[in-house]
Order: structure tokens, then sequence, then C-alpha cells
């Protein structure tokens, strides 16, 4: 008799996502550019969950050692950086009361900050542990029946829209994600699902250069 496991391990969520967008992009008939090298969406900075960071940090722990401290050591510059500008992220990195407008000037302020695992080649230091916003970058979206490219690469809106099928399990994998994420917090902490981008790669207090 198979036993109930009380959480889902957040590793199967990953990998939906990514077997998601290889789905969505086959359906659209190779009207998404993405290919190795391809690396504008890996520029900027955005919110990434806990469940991000942690990926982000098991892919950290099989790099090389060399490989890692450059990577961190991107990301440590990155939050002096920012914290420069917006220095309550020092006592508490947690996205979850700033409001969109803040979180918008924010991405518009940092808009040139590279992706910390962002090599050189335009390839990505971590991709097989990359967040799950980064496994479903590309696919357009639409809103009131008009699509929209993800990035500013496409010469062309698609035309082929993703079916109702792939639209409701996008809805349903991000039931997945805060199912996770609520069994994920600690019952007495406060929330504090997200962080932004650079903090996913360094250990919670462990800023030093």
């Amino acid at each position: 008799m198979r036993t109930k496991t009380s959480s889902p391990h957040p590793m199967p969520l990953f990998h939906q996502a990514e077997d998601w967008f290889r789905r969505a992009r086959a359906s659209l008939l190779g009207q998404i550019p993405c290919g190795r090298g391809c690396c504008d969406c890996c520029t900027g900075i955005f919110p990434i969950t806990r469940l991000d960071a942690l990926e982000i940090r098991q892919g950290l722990d099989v790099l090389p050692p060399p490989i890692k401290q450059i990577i961190t050591a991107r990301a440590r510059a990155q939050i002096v950086t920012i914290e420069e500008r917006y220095p309550t992220l020092k006592s508490n990195p947690s996205l979850d009361e700033w409001t969109d407008r803040t979180l918008d000037e924010m991405a518009e302020q940092f808009a040139h900050l590279p992706c910390p695992a962002l090599d050189s080649d335009g390839t990505c230091g971590i991709y097989s542990h990359r967040p799950i916003t980064c496994r479903t970058m590309g696919i357009p979206n639409e809103s009131d029946g008009v699509v929209h490219g993800a990035c500013a690469l496409p010469t062309a809106v698609p035309i082929v829209r993703l079916s109702t099928t792939l639209r409701n399990e996008a809805d349903r994998l991000a039931e997945y994600e805060a199912l996770s994420l609520s069994i994920l917090r600690h019952p007495q902490s406060q929330a504090d699902d997200e962080i932004l981008l650079p903090y996913g790669f360094v250990p919670n207090g462990d800023l030093t250069p």
C-alpha cells in the first residue's frame, strides 16, 4: 500500500516546469528564439522563491570550489550594491512586504546586473539547478486575448497561442509551487517566500567577501 507523504519534494516541481516549457515551446512551432548562449533574460534582477534559493545552492555545491567562489563573489558584490540603495534589506532580505511599485523600481534601477551564474559565453553556470522562472522564461504570455512576446528578441508576436491545456498546466504549476512553499515555511516564521536573485546564491548571514 502506498504511504502518503507529508510534503512534495521540490525537485519534481522543477522538472515539471522544465517539461512544461519543452512542450509549450514545441506547440509554438519554432517561434521561440531561445537557445544556447541566448542570455538577454539573464540580465536584470527579479524575485525568486526560497525553493529557488535551495535549488541554486544545491547547484553551487556540485561546482568546483573555485567556480563556486567566483559566482558567490559576484552575488555578494551585487548585494552590496543593492543594499546601498535599499539598506533595509540588510536586516531582512524578504520581499513579501514590498510593494509592486518598489519592486518595479528596483528592477529598473538594477536592470544592468547580470545573473551571478551567467558565464562570459552566455551560458548558465548552474543550468541544471536554475530557478523556475528561468526554466519557463521565453513562452509568450496572453492578456485580454493579446499575445505578448516574453522578451525583446522576437521580431513578431507569435500568432500561435498556447492551448488551453498548457495554460491550465501553468496555473497548476503555480499552485504546486505555492503549496511547496507553504510546506517549506516554518510554522513560527513570518512569510518570507521571495528574495532578490543575488540573495539566492549566498547563505543567510554569509555576506563576507
